[in-house]
């Protein structure tokens, strides 16, 4: 019980704002040895539930900080399912032969199962987005967030293997089974599995680490364009915060307008365009003839385009979370946030749920938007329009959200978001891992743009360039290279990822049916395979 807490904690310390990347194999390791046997299933489905617990508990508060802990522990316990049907999993093939390897698969089906179900997933807490830091980053560019995930699990399970193949205690519990063969049989430890396992362990991080040459450079790409990412911050934290008409928008206004004065008096570098945060306007500007001027004016003062972020309510009285392109004319082209927050921006059975919270009433009455998460902005210097790739906030957790802007044309990718609900939390640092993981994903650079912190230059490497402090306002400018060619990871978009999860499937149904073909007559070697071989 006390390992299947400690790896989950293991997971926990590797995500940021800690960069203790390493400790993410460490935990799956450790996991695995306390589930790895043939004790029963639902005792497997335990052991990882408590480890699941562990680690999304502490990982996610930020869910409950302004609302009370049920949402937090409730949505704590549903990701924890997962992780215990992954417990599940190492129960079935953990005595099959090259078990390391169906580890790392079993990990990727239920990490896609949490990320897609119920009311569309929730990815938080993937094994990649603890990776930016890490030598697993630059696995991102061929196979994306799902291939990260794999490799650093299936890292995980060459280190179990090594300590089952190499402790003594290991070999103890093996030397009291009964029927076990004789030593001159059958060696204890076969050394070829040791070196697999060593080689396994050893293999996949230093391959990181040779291909972490092949990113591209952060001057690398078709023409530079210089962007601006504001930061106005809120007159308050929580749910409240645009509680106080138009103060949000004013404080953004007057962080451009600092910066236009800079540009004009030759402390700044002219922006070709600004990115604004999500919900940056708390008031409709199309439907408000005072956001709407401000908004153009201050358009006409910075002398460059902003992707303004606000809220708008539709004539059926239901709202988009929208990022629209303004220049001097007024509002163009504009994205809708097509994924869609859960309890947050929308209450799936509302009159169910709010029997459980008083909260349930202030979820919002969202729908989502269309399109393919493209807009396109005239740089103020000149020349032809750019495609930008949005990704509003929570979209960024998703595979689908970048990888459908990128094969439409994104030549940059912006990630506009507003955390002034989340406080003093851990939250914005695991977002903006998120966005480096996307970075070297699609071999975009990224902007980060957030109302509170912390917004960040984000270069086509996953490197950070700059970024922010929090709750301050503040503004980045950054000259960024525009990318048109795609990497391997765009083009294969979810096939890899599906391919994980087939193969696994595939394991889980003949690990089953070994379970219930096997007779308690049959002997067993040191992986209870059912044969007095090496595997």
């Amino acid at each position: 019980m006390i390992s299947a807490v400690v790896a989950g904690l293991l997971l926990f310390a590797s995500f940021p704002p800690r960069t203790l990347w390493f400790l993410a194999p460490v935990g799956i390791a450790v996991l695995v040895l306390t589930v790895r046997g043939s004790g029963r299933l639902r005792g497997g489905f335990g052991y990882g539930m408590l480890a699941g617990l562990a680690f999304f508990l502490p990982l996610l508060p930020w869910t409950g900080i302004y609302v009370g802990p049920v949402p937090w522990i409730a949505l704590s316990a549903a990701l924890s399912v997962y992780v215990g049907l992954f417990g599940v999993f190492v129960r079935l093939v953990g005595r099959l032969p090259g078990w390391p390897v169906w580890i790392g698969l079993g990990w990727s089906l239920t990490e896609w199962g949490r990320s897609s179900f119920p009311f569309g997933g929730f990815p938080w807490g993937r094994l990649a987005f603890g990776q930016a830091d890490g030598w697993y980053l630059p696995f991102a560019m061929v196979g994306g967030a799902p291939l990260v995930s794999f490799l650093v699990a299936l890292t995980g399970g060459g280190v179990a293997a090594l300590a089952v193949w190499l402790l003594p205690s290991a070999r103890a519990a093996y030397a009291a089974r009964p029927n076990r063969p004789r030593w001159g049989a059958q060696r204890l430890t076969s050394w070829n599995r040791i070196v697999a396992a060593a080689m396994l362990v050893a293999t996949i991080p230093l391959t990181g680490v040779i291909l972490r040459t092949a990113l591209p450079g952060p001057e690398d790409g078709n023409r530079p364009i210089t962007v601006a990412a504001i930061q106005g911050s809120v007159p308050r934290l929580g749910l409240d915060f645009n509680a106080q008409r138009r103060a949000v928008l004013d404080y953004h206004i007057k962080r451009t307008e600092e910066l236009a004065k800079a540009v004009a008096a030759g402390q700044a570098t002219q922006p070709d365009v600004v990115i604004w945060p999500e919900n940056s306007s708390d008031i409709d500007p199309l439907r408000n003839d005072d956001a709407y001027d401000l908004i153009t004016q201050t358009v006409r003062d910075i002398k460059a385009p902003i992707l303004v972020g606000a809220v708008l309510v539709n004539d059926d009285r239901t709202t988009t979370n929208s990022v629209i392109v303004w220049d001097a004319a007024g509002p163009g082209e504009r994205h809708d946030k097509k994924i869609i927050q859960p309890f947050g921006e929308y209450l799936p059975y509302r009159g169910f749920f709010r029997h459980f919270s008083e909260y349930a009433d202030r979820a919002g009455y969202f729908v989502p938007g269309k399109g393919d998460g493209v807009v396109h902005m005239v740089p103020a210097s000149g020349g032809a329009p750019v495609a930008i790739g949005v990704a509003t906030c929570y979209e960024v957790a998703f595979d689908r959200a970048f990888e459908e802007a990128v094969r439409a044309g994104a030549q940059i990718l912006t990630v506009p978001s507003n955390n002034a609900t989340f406080g003093h939390s851990e939250m914005t640092y695991q977002q903006l891992a998120m966005s480096r993981i996307r970075a070297v994903e699609h071999g975009r650079a990224v902007v980060v743009s957030v109302t509170t912190g912390v917004s960040a230059m984000i270069s086509a490497d996953g490197t950070i360039q700059q970024q922010t402090p929090q709750f301050v306002p503040a503004a980045l400018v950054a000259t960024l290279p525009l990318r048109s060619d795609t990497t391997l990871a765009t083009r294969l978009g979810p096939a890899p990822e599906y391919i994980l999860c087939i193969l696994a499937a595939a394991v889980a149904a003949a690990a089953v049916i070994r379970r219930r073909t096997r007779t308690p007559a049959t002997p067993v070697d040191a992986e209870g395979t059912g044969s007095t071989q090496p595997v």
